[in-house]
């Protein structure tokens, strides 16, 4: 059994083991894969797993002896799953591997966007503190998150671990979900204190937007110009998901305008982002390399979903399977 790992790298870059995979069949494991080799690597492969390394019509269509695709990561646009089961190639993915992580990430940004401690650090290590005649300032309004309104685009495990995490600051959480009947499944959420609105609604009641939903055909660019003019002055954006859920250059002209306060952004659309992209030089936007996903545990917890992937696999009872 021919296993080939296409990218690596950003899941284990040194810091944990690939064991539990090699006891499965014969490893061979690449940092990165470039388009133009993705053939040549995973030529005779029984087992390809890929983390963003594409897998479109063409190349599953080029691989005879491929039967299993993984993916090293819970979104799985990155694989053509159409072509993949008109090929009879079973593909998984890992599902809640990053819940805590993403979620605690989600309430940084918010927290940083509100209180700007990273701001206020590089003042006071710039001297401004110690040139002051007072004995505290501040360079940005301070916002307290208590009875706020946290709007929620996306109820799966990380918008409901977000939700309860808010809900300790007193925040109110409004959201919107695909399935208007979502099942509340974490135990830990005041469900007294979270409210069910239309897209329309939660845009014109939220302080806060959290973006915690796949990036679809139905959600794609869904922050755009139409949807920004109906949300309140002021508003924060946060997204943690996917860069595509959002119009890049009409988010930064409602940041220009002072429509929306702070953008707080893991994600962009092309990744890592171009010397062109708009967000990058504007005072009010948060962004960070897309690693909300990425502490030690939550990787650990990743290949461990993996290999149970295809432990299963192998014995003939799927977990997992998107396709």
């Amino acid at each position: 059994m021919k296993i080939v790992v296409l990218d690596g790298y950003a899941v284990n870059p040194g810091d944990l083991s690939w064991d539990k995979i090699s006891e499965l069949g014969n490893l061979e494991i690449y940092d990165r894969t470039p388009e133009n080799k993705i053939l040549a690597r995973a030529e005779g492969a029984d087992i390809l797993l890929t983390n963003k390394t594409p897998l479109g019509r063409k190349t599953i269509e080029s691989l005879p002896d491929l039967k299993y695709i993984g993916i090293l990561a819970t979104g799985y646009n990155v694989v053509d799953i159409e072509t993949a089961a008109e090929n009879n190639v079973i593909v998984t993915n890992a599902p809640d591997y990053s819940t805590n992580a993403v979620a605690q990430f989600t309430l940084a940004l918010i927290l940083e966007a509100s209180l700007h401690i990273g701001e206020h650090n590089r003042a006071v290590k710039e001297k401004e503190w110690s040139q002051s005649p007072d004995f505290c300032f501040w360079n940005y309004p301070l916002i307290e998150l208590k009875n706020r309104t946290l709007a929620i685009i996306g109820f799966g495990n990380i918008g409901q671990r977000t939700a309860e995490l808010a809900q300790v600051f007193g925040m109110k959480v409004i959201v919107y979900d695909r399935s208007p009947e979502k099942k509340i499944n974490n135990p830990k959420i005041a469900t007294d204190n979270i409210e069910f609105v239309s897209l329309n609604d939660l845009y014109t009641q939220a302080d806060i937007i959290s973006l915690h939903c796949p990036l679809t055909k139905e959600t794609a660019e869904m922050i755009n110009q139409k949807s920004i003019s109906q949300m309140k002055k002021d508003v924060i954006i946060v997204n943690t998901a996917r860069g595509g859920l959002i119009v890049e250059e009409d988010l930064a002209a409602a940041l220009k305008s002072e429509k929306v306060k702070m953008a707080a952004l893991d994600v962009l659309n092309s990744e890592p982002p171009s010397d062109s992209n708009p967000l990058l030089y504007l005072e009010n936007t948060i962004i960070t390399p897309h690693n909300a996903w990425a502490t030690k545990e939550s990787r650990k917890s990743l290949l461990d979903i993996v290999s149970k992937n295809i432990r299963a696999f192998l014995s003939g009872e799927l977990i997992n399977q998107v396709n």
